[in-house]
């Protein structure tokens, strides 16, 4: 749907419908306390409790992954600075 907005600006809705799966978990009595700790920490469900832990695991991966990324990506770096330097301190010194 598009609806009417200011002159030259278009706003465009889109219903998303989010589809949950329904799963059952078995807790230990001790973690059960804690997800319910955490769902009224966080104002949410038990459901809501475990998709946000999800969530955050998720994020911590991607972040474990792209910090390693970055560190594999810095020594190619000075690998090749290395390998380099010594032709560009060359040309800088006028082909001596």
């Amino acid at each position: 749907m598009i609806a009417s907005m200011p002159l030259g600006m278009i706003c465009l809705w889109q219903e998303v419908e989010s589809v949950n799966a329904k799963i059952a978990v078995s807790l230990p009595e001790q973690l059960l306390s804690v997800l319910d700790s955490l769902a009224r920490k966080w104002a949410t469900t038990r459901s809501g409790a475990v998709a946000e832990l999800l969530r955050r695991a998720e994020q911590e991966e991607l972040e474990v992954r792209l910090r390693q990324g970055y560190l594999e990506m810095a020594e190619l770096h000075k690998a090749h600075a290395e390998l380099f330097l010594p032709s560009q301190a060359e040309v800088f010194r006028g082909g001596d």
